[in-house]
């Protein structure tokens, strides 16, 4: 086989999207994988815990089912969820592995390693290649005096890879993502769970104080409340579980435990220093405004990205072949990749916050909107849910929005669409919305903006007589 135009390092999101976009644009393209196609987002990850949430969420609701007129009983059994995930995620990954070699993408199964800025070495195979992508992703971090025992202390990675421990006392870790998300999880799927944090679930993330006010309500709502403060100093393995010493002389016993206390780039084994590549904080590779690692060499997705998820990933990778396209075609823009969170209430955001803001020495003005009293979420039995956009006072530029509540995933992505452009929120007044929907509440949050912050000619500026939408 003659070199390829790109070489591709990892089949996660972030790898696959590359090696997808390139061949769909005439690029002859090879991807290395050295352990599962698919990568921690599809086997270990996204997927299968989006399978596990649509059932946690099922259960939740049903305490309001009888009010509704639905009558019966649900039960979990966790097992038989464990299976199911198992069946979704080999119904996506083979139908991934079918479209890889249907636009004739060369995968390769091996340990990849740098010989030289153009050269992998893939097991005993010499590559060469005009650009080489690494996208080899993240592994779980678990800080002293934690390490991962075989049916006892998982990763997210252990618990998604084999059948679930025996036992059904769970103590889940930390206060970021993972552990908000998988504290709501595990506890509707029918285990007790005991949440232990150091701090208030997403203290260290770019939510605002009301959407993490309104989770902890959530939370708080479905018996699920997180011991703050609660550092572990010693693990003890037995017979009859694991033993979990506090840092404040508290122990107690649980039969397993599920860390997610972080994540970090792996980099092991790849030799990056013979192509010239260099790694920063944490050990995430070192890359430009365009995910440029070093000449014809790109670093994308969570190796590279401190954002760490397969939203960043997907993004990184439309940069990244832009960039080997058309050179300075397309610039990394972190702030305007969706974040969300899968937890007893859904959540989700996109670019600035207040803070971020007004350190830009920008003037934030927000338009609010419930959920409240919205029919499409009063016809589903839910409550508590509201949306938030963020626009400059002065220039009317939309900054960002935030959105609580079931669906939000699906909504960001659609403010998602405009915004980053000067006519964002025009456009979205403008826009024609489905009835009886969530959505709707697009346009009752830019109105507030218009008639709150009077910013009516930025929101619905005059236009030449028989002037249509583009």
């Amino acid at each position: 086989m003659s070199s390829p135009d790109v070489a591709i390092i990892g089949s996660g999101p972030g790898g696959y999207r590359a090696a997808v976009l390139a061949a769909l644009r005439g690029l002859k393209v090879v991807i290395v994988e050295r352990k599962t196609w698919g990568g921690t987002c599809l086997n270990r990850g996204c997927v299968p815990k989006k399978a596990w949430y649509h059932s946690a969420c099922v259960i939740a609701d049903a305490a309001g089912y009888a009010e509704r007129g639905i009558t019966g009983t649900l039960g979990a059994d966790f097992p038989r969820a464990w299976h199911f995930q198992r069946t979704v995620v080999d119904t996506v990954r083979d139908n991934y592995v079918d479209y890889l070699g249907r636009l004739g993408i060369r995968m390769l199964n091996g340990d990849a390693r740098f010989e030289g800025p153009d050269t992998l070495r893939v097991n005993d195979q010499r590559l060469q290649a005009r650009h080489i992508v690494i996208a080899t992703g993240s592994r779980p971090w678990l800080p002293a005096p934690l390490q991962r025992v075989p049916q006892r202390v998982l990763t997210t990675d252990d618990l998604f890879d084999a059948p679930p421990p025996p036992g059904r006392r769970v103590a889940v870790l930390g206060s970021g993502f993972v552990g908000s998300e998988m504290a709501f999880i595990l506890s509707r799927l029918g285990l007790e769970v005991t949440w232990l944090t150091g701090r208030e679930a997403l203290a260290s993330s770019t939510f605002s104080a009301p959407a993490r006010t309104a989770l902890r309500a959530a939370l708080a709502e479905a018996g699920i409340e997180p011991r703050l403060q609660s550092r572990i100093a010693a693990v003890e393995v037995g017979d009859e579980g694991v033993a979990l010493t506090l840092a404040d002389g508290e122990r107690m016993v649980v039969d397993w435990v599920l860390a997610g206390t972080g994540r970090r780039p792996c980099t092991e084994g790849l030799d990056l220093a013979r192509a010239g590549v260099a790694s920063g904080v944490q050990g995430h590779v070192r890359v430009d405004e365009f995910n440029r690692a070093a000449p014809g060499i790109y670093a994308i997705g969570d190796v590279a990205n401190p954002g760490m998820s397969a939203n960043h990933a997907l993004a990184d990778a439309a940069v990244a072949v832009s960039d080997i396209l058309e050179p300075g075609s397309r610039r990394r823009e972190d702030g305007w990749v969706p974040q969300v969170l899968y937890s007893a209430l859904e959540l989700a955001r996109v670019g600035l916050n207040e803070d971020q803001a007004e350190a830009l020495d920008l003037e934030p003005a927000a338009g609010f909107a419930s959920f409240d009293f919205n029919p499409a979420a009063l016809a589903a039995g839910e409550r508590g849910g509201f949306l938030r956009l963020l626009a400059d006072l002065d220039s009317g530029r939309a900054l960002g929005a935030e959105i609580a509540g079931r669906g939000a995933a699906e909504l960001i992505s659609l403010l998602g669409l405009e915004f980053g452009t000067p006519q964002a929120l025009s456009r979205l007044a403008t826009a024609a919305y489905n009835h009886p929907a969530r959505a709707e509440e697009i346009l009752n949050a830019v109105e507030t903006l218009a008639a709150r912050w009077g910013m009516a000619a930025h929101v619905f500026p005059p236009s030449p007589a028989g002037a249509g939408r583009e």
